[in-house]
């Protein structure tokens, strides 16, 4: 079987935010450290973790939107090249596109028709955007009418249709169905998952494991700006086949598996431990998990753990 073609590489990347303590201290708080993430063409990696992981961080590095106070180290390659400034602006909501996660990303200036066709009044481009609409259960109307007379959910739709709209090549779609009843979430899964199996390379960023696992080829796990694991999603389906102690703890807290959890919390950029960010709260750390721990290939995987086997 011929190997597809990888669309993303991301090795070592890191986000550092400059800050000022009590007005005259400069500060550095690495919030993304040793980060990497592989996507294939037609495929589906979801990457899931707790709030303040980093996950929508990424979805920006990507992009090239993050704040003027944030440096970046590390490499992105996009089709082999090096994704720099130019082609991040050159490719960005075209061949590579976003869904946000907040509905703020909406001109509330402009109608959301002209604002999905981008001032666009093709015939053929039109037809597409009345069927997306009613597929997501959105009247032909809506198209006339501006972000701020639509509810929450219905501009979640929206945005979810800008993803639809075009032919690209990566979608990063960053916690896309908040606030969405749970038929309409299936929904928009599977029209990221149909976009896969066309062809793009789709990136999923959640916090909800379980809807991850129904549509995503694998299962990048991050914890407290790294990441900790990477997955085939069929290794979700035992505690055992799993190798972090912080994916299976994930495996645990699934309802179908007793809603377990963990005591202690994600430890914040200025307080990490020394070595691994989830020693604190593992039961097997050692001394050995105290100092550098590397990311390597383990079953299958891969894994940022001395104690996995």
């Amino acid at each position: 079987m011929e190997e597809k073609k990888i669309i993303l590489d991301i090795h070592d990347f890191s986000v550092t935010f400059e800050q000022y303590e009590k007005g005259f201290r400069k500060m550095e708080l690495p919030v993304i450290r040793n980060l990497d993430v592989t996507i294939h063409e037609g495929e589906m990696v979801a990457v899931v973790g707790s709030s303040g992981s980093g996950k929508s961080l990424l979805a920006h590095g990507i992009l090239g939107i993050l704040p003027y106070n944030a440096a970046v180290g590390g490499e992105i390659l996009y089709d082999g090249e090096p994704l720099t400034k130019e082609r991040q602006e050159a490719l960005r909501g075209n061949e590579i596109v976003l869904v946000p996660q907040s509905v703020a990303y909406l001109d509330p200036l402009m109608k959301i028709g002209p604002q999905i066709c981008r001032g666009r009044k093709e015939g053929a481009l039109r037809d597409k955007l009345n069927k997306i609409f009613r597929n997501y259960h959105l009247k032909e109307e809506v198209q006339q009418l501006y972000p701020f007379e639509l509810s929450g959910g219905m501009n979640r739709r929206v945005l979810v249709s800008t993803a639809l709209m075009g032919n690209p090549r990566l979608v990063i779609a960053d916690e896309p169905t908040p606030g969405l009843h749970m038929d309409m979430v299936r929904r928009v899964m599977s029209h990221f998952r149909e976009l896969a199996d066309q062809g793009a390379g789709v990136l999923l960023i959640t916090h909800d494991l379980e809807q991850a696992l129904e549509v995503a080829d694998r299962v990048v796990v991050f914890y407290a700006g790294t990441t900790v694991e990477d997955a085939d999603a069929a290794d979700f389906q035992t505690e055992e086949t799993l190798r972090h102690p912080y994916s299976r703890a994930l495996w645990r807290a699934l309802p179908q598996n007793g809603f377990r959890f963990i005591s202690g919390t994600q430890p914040y950029v200025k307080e990490l431990p020394e070595g691994c960010p989830f020693g604190p709260r593992c039961g097997r750390c050692s001394e050995a998990c105290r100092g550098e721990i590397p990311y390597r290939s383990v079953r299958g995987g891969r894994v940022r753990c001395v104690q996995s086997a």
